[in-house]
């Protein structure tokens, strides 16, 4: 059979279809690559009201309280003293299923938190689990793809889901968390938020750190079985929404004790694997949780339509003293999710009572465009720089200056001494109980035994072999045992 071509939309071979275009072996990614630019903005375009991936929902209002004094490490104002409150609204979602979809399901979840602050709105956009299947946003809507309804079945098809992580060996931790007891949470409540990305915060001196971001639920963490789940979706589709919705409406005002992990800017050059990496977790032991403050959530949307479903997340909406870092998934989401509101529900999004600040001005030259709702005077200018006073830049950049040299061009990442893909899913899967493991290998056994080519049976079958002999060699006994029915 003769190989076929991969092309851009304008019929052009694509030279590389795994690495996005960065600034040197390590640096940020290229505005230049157009095949990914091209890929994200089309994937964007796919669906038609409904978010592409997240689109199944819940929200609430709340707020943020500093407890701990983190100045040394970030000049960010809503964290500048301890006490301090700054209203905040989040939204979870499931990932991949359509907004129809069912909330007991196996899926990350989506947390999205926005914080109303004196300096504008700042996003954080994460999920309950601390990683991600893939490193490089090239392969995103690829990835989502395969874990989508077929275009022919109309169902999610164990083929393309194996399929694709068979040729993902990036993926086997990702994969290690969401089979295992943590895949299907009992609750919205009952389950830890995170970053995942790797953010830098600048402190008053101008010093640039690394962190990750941890919230842990104070309702502790619960867990349902597939059997559990499958009983829960029988009697209530919409079994999280409910759950929020009514421990709220009680006074069960649910909470989250946020934590970071700091690792000084000049760490991470030498780390011993790359800390941008979105599928790699940093060790506590290397970095450990210091407390931030607290989450409470007390308020639930009078619209689920109008608050829910428009609230608009996009992981480029910083504050100052908080920025990006050379995470790779996370400078691509730095486009594409602000790009896939503005094809959602338009360029003045941000108009949105849901979106728009609470207390900071919003002053700038964006004008005209659907549902506008913000005009200024009829003397005001919509150019810059002018001669009547209009708003000037400040001339104070948000985070520290990266430095970054190299080549441009496609480029694996960085070389590090302990780069695999296979090492940390199993440290997960050697910290789990044995009752753990018997449940984690019959999830995965149970979706790879449906797949129809060996040869893809095969390759994920030596993803867990390289995790863990044990865990491999189990996975291969319960799948040939299924098989064999």
């Amino acid at each position: 059979m003769t190989q076929r071509v991969l092309t851009t939309e304008s019929g052009a071979p694509v030279a590389d279809n795994q690495n996005s275009a960065t600034a040197g072996v390590g640096g940020p990614i290229l505005l230049q690559d157009g095949h990914l630019l091209e890929k994200l903005a089309r994937f964007n375009r796919e669906r038609i009201p409904e978010r592409v991936v997240h689109a199944r929902g819940s929200g609430a209002y709340g707020y943020f309280e500093v407890t701990d004094d983190v100045t040394g490490f970030t000049r960010a104002d809503f964290l500048s003293e301890v006490g301090k409150r700054t209203e905040t609204f989040i939204r979870f979602s499931t990932v991949a299923d359509s907004l129809g979809g069912a909330d007991a399901v196996r899926d990350p979840r989506g947390f999205a938190l926005k914080f109303y602050t004196d300096e504008g709105n700042y996003d954080l956009v994460g999920n309950n689990t601390p990683v991600f299947f893939i490193k490089d946003p090239i392969k995103f809507p690829d990835f989502i793809h395969s874990q989508k309804r077929d275009p022919f079945t109309g169902r999610q098809e164990p083929d393309n889901v194996w399929d694709f992580w068979a040729h993902a060996p990036e993926a086997t931790h990702q994969v290690t968390w969401l089979m295992g007891d943590r895949g299907i949470p009992a609750s919205y409540r009952h389950m830890n938020g995170y970053g995942s990305h790797t953010y830098q915060w600048t402190n008053a001196a101008g010093e640039a750190f690394f962190v990750k971001y941890h919230f842990k639920t104070n309702q502790g963490v619960r867990s349902l079985s597939a059997d559990q789940a499958a009983e829960l979706v029988g009697k209530d589709a919409s079994s999280h929404q409910t759950d929020l919705l009514q421990a709220i409406e009680r006074g069960m005002n649910p909470s989250w004790t946020l934590h970071v992990q700091v690792m000084p800017a000049a760490d991470a050059a030498d780390y011993r694997f790359n800390p941008f990496d979105l599928t790699k977790v940093w060790p506590h032991s290397d970095y450990p949780l210091q407390r931030v403050g607290r989450l409470v959530l007390d308020r639930n949307p009078d619209n689920v339509f109008a608050e829910v479903e428009q609230a608009a997340f996009s992981p480029n909406n910083f504050v100052p003293g908080i920025g990006p870092s050379p995470d790779k998934m996370l400078q691509g989401r730095l486009f594409a999710y602000a790009d896939a509101h503005r094809y959602r529900l338009g360029v003045n999004h941000t108009q949105l009572p849901v979106n728009a600040p609470r207390t900071a001005v919003v002053d700038n030259y964006g004008r005209d465009g659907l549902h506008a709702t913000r005009y200024g005077s009829r003397h005001d200018k919509n150019y810059e720089p002018n001669s009547y006073a209009g708003p000037a830049q400040t001339d104070s950049a948000f985070s520290a200056p990266l430095a970054v040299q190299g080549w441009t061009g496609t480029h694996e990442a960085p070389a590090h001494n302990k780069d695999d893909d296979f090492f940390q899913a199993g440290e997960l899967y050697r910290l789990m109980s044995a009752d753990e493991k018997d449940r984690l290998i019959a999830n995965i056994a149970g979706g790879l035994s449906q797949v129809t080519r060996d040869d893809v049976i095969e390759k994920n079958l030596a993803h867990f072999h390289a995790a863990d002999q044990d865990y491999g060699k189990r996975v291969e006994e319960a799948v040939r045992a299924l098989r064999e029915d």
